[in-house]
């Protein structure tokens, strides 16, 4: 699992206080980058080997700006060319939503999926 820390910004909130709906899938993907390393070391855009399938959100409960939050990712499922990233964000002991990303391996040469390799999908299944 990994583990990605967030201080709330003001700019995040919206007029009841609450971290606004739209910012959760942002912060959803910063906790994402340790494994876009993974599957592109040194994180190369003339390299890049991801393409973003599919996201939700699932709130559970509001969350503030006053207090820190922690967004724990895990990787739920591998596929032949895909595989699924799952994320919780947890602000004082409390679960206040999920999400999930799935991602395609990809070659934008080609513009088509391409099978991930075996020492990548060994990295990701650590994270499971």
């Amino acid at each position: 699992m990994l583990l990605y820390e967030v201080s709330p910004r003001f700019c995040e909130t919206d007029a009841m206080g609450h971290i606004n709906n739209t910012v959760l899938p942002v912060w959803f993907e910063s906790a994402r980058g340790a494994i876009f390393e993974i599957c592109n070391p040194g994180l190369s855009l003339d390299k890049w080997n991801l393409i973003l399938r599919k996201i939700d959100v699932d709130f559970l409960a509001q969350t503030y700006y006053e207090f820190p939050a922690q967004v724990r990712t895990r990787i739920g499922h591998i596929g032949q060319s895909s595989f699924v990233v799952e994320h919780e964000l947890w602000q004082r002991g409390e679960k206040t939503a999920t999400g999930s990303a799935v991602m395609i391996y990809f070659d934008y040469n080609a513009q088509q999926k391409q099978e991930i390799p075996a020492a990548i999908r060994t990295e990701l299944q650590k994270l499971s």
